[in-house]
């Protein structure tokens, strides 16, 4: 493991079906590498026992008219939220869940965002705007209003930059693992990502009503003018942020693409204050599955430097 910090106060195999919900080896794929359970349809049922810590509670959340589903392990006044990669539910951190409680005693949160896990499906485009009122309500809702450490995968990276900018005050740090960052999106770089997902989107439309199809059409529908403008966003400078970075990056068939998105997480971590970057040696943009230790460690390096 590298680690390069730039502090102020020291100084892509094709999951076809998910293509654009994050980009990773071959071509532009998922971050489905992980042994999570399928995307269930959205209901009513409490999602089965995997998908979050033995201990935590389940609280059906409802924003804007659809239910989500919130996995909370209480501990201390601190909270750790866990984000998912796109295309995964809650389940993707169940084993990190229970180490994070016992080590940081924090709160920890993991949730299924919208037509994934327990909760319901939203029909239409998928929005970031949508995702990230999802989770700000879900975190008012249980009364979480400060001293948050985000932990955001892959897709999640967009959530994470739009909620900073917006909620600087309700986070005290996070991490950004292997995850969507604005500088990537550049004018040159979006088209790239359309023309290579066009054979995968095109399939999926003649099967719309296959969840995993359905998931890559919402984020396939707008996909340029979304990113254009997601390459605008400015992380707050208030805000600590760690950036990992697998070794192999999401887009490990094509040299260029990867050596773009190496350069994208360099380029977020030089233009701001209290930022690091960490590669993750050795692994594959799974990096919570292939890394789990490594992850732990940056979260609780984080909540260390956090003022008590």
């Amino acid at each position: 493991m590298s680690r390069t910090p730039h502090r102020r106060r020291s100084t892509y195999r094709v999951l076809s079906a998910l293509a654009l919900l994050t980009l990773t080896a071959g071509t532009l794929s998922a971050c489905g590498d992980n042994d999570s359970a399928p995307e269930r349809a959205a209901s009513s049922s409490p999602p089965s026992p995997e998908s979050s810590a033995s201990s935590a509670s389940l609280h059906m959340i409802t924003n804007d008219g659809h239910r989500l589903a919130f996995h909370v392990t209480q501990g201390n006044d601190k909270t750790i939220v866990l984000d998912s990669g796109g295309g995964e539910d809650s389940s993707q951190w169940k084993d990190l869940v229970p180490r994070l409680q016992a080590n940081t005693g924090a709160t920890v949160i993991t949730y299924d965002r919208a037509g994934v896990g327990a909760s319901d499906v939203v029909p239409g485009p998928w929005k970031v705007e949508s995702a990230v009122s999802d989770l700000k309500s879900g975190l008012d809702q249980l009364g979480v209003t400060k001293n948050v450490t985000l932990v955001s995968h892959s897709q999640a990276g967009e959530i994470a930059n739009y909620f900073a900018k917006d909620n600087p005050a309700m986070l005290s740090g996070a991490i950004l693992i292997d995850a969507n960052l604005p500088p990537f999106f550049t004018d040159e770089q979006i088209p790239r990502l359309v023309a290579a997902t066009k054979p995968q989107v095109d399939a999926a439309m003649k099967d719309p009503d296959n969840p995993a199809n359905r998931q890559l059409i919402s984020t396939a529908d707008g996909f340029a003018p979304a990113h254009q403008a997601f390459h605008q966003v400015r992380w707050p400078d208030s805000v600590p942020a760690t950036v990992i970075v697998s070794e192999k990056t999401p887009l490990d068939g094509s040299p260029e693409d990867a050596r773009r998105w190496r350069d994208a997480a360099a380029s977020f971590v030089e233009a701001g204050p209290d930022r690091t970057l960490v590669t993750a040696e050795g692994s594959s943009h799974a990096v919570p599955k292939d890394r789990p230790d490594l992850v732990l460690k940056e979260i609780e390096a984080m909540l260390a430097n956090e003022p008590s």
